[in-house]
């Protein structure tokens, strides 16, 4: 469990920046589960999907992403585990595969989302913190699963239901290099 609270490169937690934010988070907060509650709703609500409100602008760690208030669903997920961890709540990173267009003619991108573990239920969960908007509505749920999207296998999308510790190594060396995120591609095999 340890790994999953780990600051790496990607999740970036000691960041004077969100030591603030954490304080704040957790004077509003009645517990860890109001805690994670309002954390996720934080990056979901208030953090910009950078597709959704087509900025150029390239957050490539979780600092990144608090400072500029936007970030693709890698690093979003990266904010979201940073915020957790900081509060000694393990998170890791999950990946699904999906079409870009509405089905397979435009090709697949890799969507990523936060697992989250419950210490008082002794389980692992899944939030999607991508950011809503039509024909996406994703929510916080402890029971079941409430993602961004669901898994059309007809087309060959794939929900890997995987944890890392850390942003895919892919990814970040996608992030680095891109000078600007709207012309983001991901030319591998995942």
């Amino acid at each position: 469990m340890e790994e999953y609270l780990m600051e790496t490169p990607s999740i970036d937690y000691m960041n004077p920046l969100f030591q603030d934010k954490v304080r704040e988070l957790i004077s509003q907060s009645e517990g860890n589960l109001d805690y994670i509650k309002r954390c996720y709703l934080f990056v979901r609500v208030e953090i910009s999907h950078s597709w959704d409100i087509k900025t150029d602008v390239v957050s490539g760690t979780a600092s990144d992403v608090l400072v500029n208030k936007t970030g693709i669903c890698w690093t979003k997920s990266c904010l979201l585990a940073a915020l957790l961890r900081a509060n000694q709540i393990p998170s890791g990173i999950s990946y699904q595969l999906l079409t870009i267009a509405d089905d397979d003619s435009e090709g697949y991108m890799i969507h990523a989302l936060n697992t989250v573990y419950l210490k008082d239920f002794n389980k692992w969960i899944r939030l999607d913190a991508r950011g809503n908007k039509e024909n996406i509505n994703a929510c916080f749920s402890l029971d079941e699963e409430c993602l961004a999207y669901s898994i059309r296998v007809e087309f060959g999308e794939i929900d890997y239901h995987d944890n890392h510790v850390d942003l895919d190594e892919r990814f970040i060396r996608i992030l680095s290099k891109c000078g600007n995120i709207l012309e983001i591609t991901t030319d591998f095999e995942f």
